[in-house]
């Protein structure tokens, strides 16, 4: 079943393809809507209305606050030292990682592609462009973008929200 039963659900969410979305032990605040080919795990809590656009992934441990927009293929991580087996040659169970936290703070914007590294915090109304690796906290109202994403100087943060605005 795509939408387990421990789902928390808030009033009015839309999802448009729940056949198509896989979520389970986590909660989703009112009004938001989920695209295609979602998944959000076990612990994850996502906000009053925010867009959460086909094709991403929040793992375990991430938490979105209200309003904020995802947009299409965005990744968030959850561990520092990823790994498929235990020191000892068996498959790695929940005790042999520790989950790292995420947060991305009210009113913020990630870009499509993006790759959220686990630990960070995403403050209130930054943005993340298109396609940026996050590897550490971004300041509220904030814009990064690149590899790894860094802060935009101001004259190349009003171009690029205006490049954003012509193609919106």
């Amino acid at each position: 079943m795509p939408i387990a039963k421990d789902v928390q659900l808030g009033r009015d969410v839309r999802i448009f393809h729940p056949d198509l979305v896989n979520l389970y032990g986590c909660s989703i605040g009112d009004e938001t809507r989920l695209g295609t080919f979602v998944e959000v795990q076990t612990g994850a809590k996502i906000g009053a209305r925010c867009k959460i656009s086909s094709h991403s992934f929040i793992c375990e441990g991430v938490s979105i606050e209200d309003e904020v927009f995802i947009g299409h293929g965005v990744m968030f991580t959850n561990d520092k030292y990823p790994r498929a087996t235990a020191a000892d040659g068996r498959p790695q169970g929940p005790a042999d990682w520790t989950v790292e936290p995420t947060r991305v703070g009210k009113g913020a914007s990630i870009g499509s592609n993006a790759t959220i590294l686990c630990g960070i915090t995403i403050g209130a109304g930054a943005i993340v462009g298109a396609g940026a690796v996050v590897t550490k906290d971004v300041p509220a109202r904030a814009i990064v973008a690149g590899v790894p994403a860094r802060l935009m100087p101001t004259s190349e943060a009003g171009a690029f929200i205006e490049a954003a605005r012509a193609t919106a």
